[in-house]
């Protein structure tokens, strides 16, 4: 059985976008910035490890703009270059009744996605990985996460998109690692007690 992991960015309060879906709060996060380099590096090497990764519509709408090429793009930074070819190999599902057709190594999936993240979870392969609230978030009810990675900024945004969603039932969690990024910024990982 494969793993499920939900890990995104968040702010101190527990989003992960702020109104507007503004994410001006994860500034210097980028490949070559101090403090940015390392935490961009965890990230990089997270997706090298990702057998699959499933995205809701507004990750991917966030991500298709630049990674697809942006090893191509002047003035590319190795580390932009790595981490654009990680993702682009790395296979993918994007859950969308409303996009037509995707490239990149990804699958559409316009079904039921707590069906279809239960089924991939079911066969054999690498640890999946699932971005995005509302994707996220069904697969929380259903009970279908493993892992959960907070990488938590120093910051308060007072609203917008949290990070975790309402539940109907409490979910038990062990803490298994803390890491801390220069600026700040603190890694949490916790494992669901089955």
């Amino acid at each position: 059985m494969r793993k499920l992991t939900f890990a995104m960015n968040t702010t101190l309060d527990g989003y992960i976008a702020a109104p507007g879906g503004d994410l001006g709060w994860s500034a210097g996060e980028g490949p070559d910035s101090s403090p940015g380099a390392e935490l961009f590096r965890f990230w990089s090497d997270r997706v090298g490890a990702t057998g699959l990764s499933l995205y809701g519509r507004k990750l991917w709408e966030a991500m298709v703009p630049h990674w697809p090429t942006a090893d191509q793009r002047p003035g590319a930074t190795p580390a932009e270059i790595e981490y654009a070819r990680r993702w682009r190999d790395m296979p993918k599902v994007l859950f969308s009744s409303t996009i037509g057709a995707v490239d990149w190594n990804t699958r559409l999936c316009a079904g039921d996605p707590v069906a279809e993240i239960t089924r991939l979870k079911a066969e054999d392969g690498g640890p999946m990985d699932i971005g995005g609230a509302t994707l996220a978030g069904a697969a929380m009810r259903a009970g279908l996460i493993d892992e959960y990675v907070l990488v938590t900024r120093p910051v308060l945004v007072g609203g917008g998109t949290p990070f975790f969603t309402a539940l109907d039932n409490w979910v038990n969690l062990n803490l298994v690692e803390t890491r801390t990024f220069p600026g700040g910024v603190l890694l949490t990982r916790y494992e669901t007690r089955r």
